[in-house]
């Protein structure tokens, strides 16, 4: 199957929370500094053309769980995907299966980082929603009848929009998702020196109940870089299963 090559960037505490408390410390800031410049600085270490996370994540940094203004009279719109703004550097594909995410426009800006949305949506998005985005041209494609095909969703954003290298961003169901289903190649995690403790904030990985099992993933260590403030760089490549 041709896909991107896919890589997991996120930065966690020392207790593995990819939220919370932590994230407003000096070491905290400090890490999210070295997060960044490693994907998205002026000089990152990652070449790659998007950016994807599930809908909670998009929630949390995004659309800050506004809801979309929908026409349940819209005129029916064609089958399958809707593809337009093929040309940008860079991406941010949002997985929103049912269609939840309340946009009021087609890109947004992370720090310095300017990106166009797509949206990947199952058959199971209504007429409406698919409608709205129509209307603020943001692309989606269709990819899975009640459940996600992550091979299809990952064929086509290298196919119909030219993505060679995908950086997987989270949260920690779509991070545990993605690399049971064979679907990612590399791991870049960054450290933060503080821990809060916190046992309501998910984690680097997450097992969804009757989407994912808890099998094991095993990773071969390929550099550790101690950055500022005392965060750790780890990078890994995914074990290949025979």
């Amino acid at each position: 199957m041709e896909r991107p090559y896919i890589f997991c960037h996120m930065m966690t505490s020392l207790d593995g929370k990819i939220m919370g408390n932590y994230m407003s410390t000096p070491e905290g800031s400090a890490a999210g500094d070295a997060f960044y410049n490693i994907s998205f600085g002026k000089e990152p270490f990652y070449k790659h053309q998007g950016w994807l996370s599930g809908r909670v994540t998009t929630d949390d940094n995004f659309t800050l769980y506004h809801k979309p203004q929908l026409d349940e009279n819209a005129p029916k719109v064609p089958e399958g995907d809707y593809i337009v703004n093929t040309n940008a550097g860079m991406y941010y594909i949002s997985i929103d299966p049912n269609g939840k995410l309340g946009w009021d426009k087609n890109t947004l800006t992370y720090i310095d980082t300017a990106a166009h949305v797509i949206e990947v949506l199952t058959e199971k998005a209504s007429n409406a929603y698919k409608a709205f985005l129509r209307i603020l041209n943001i692309p989606y494609i269709i990819a899975g009848e009640n459940t996600l095909d992550y091979g299809l969703v990952l064929h086509k954003l290298k196919t119909l929009f030219g993505i060679e290298t995908l950086m997987l961003g989270g949260g920690g169901v779509m991070n545990w998702s993605f690399l049971q289903a064979g679907m990612c190649d590399e791991l870049s995690v960054v450290i933060a020196s503080v821990a809060d403790g916190s046992t309501q904030t998910p984690t680097l990985f997450v097992q969804k109940e009757g989407l994912t099992t808890n099998a094991p993933v095993s990773f071969d260590l390929q550099n550790i870089q101690i950055m500022n403030g005392g965060s750790i760089w780890l990078r890994y490549l995914v074990k290949k299963e025979s």
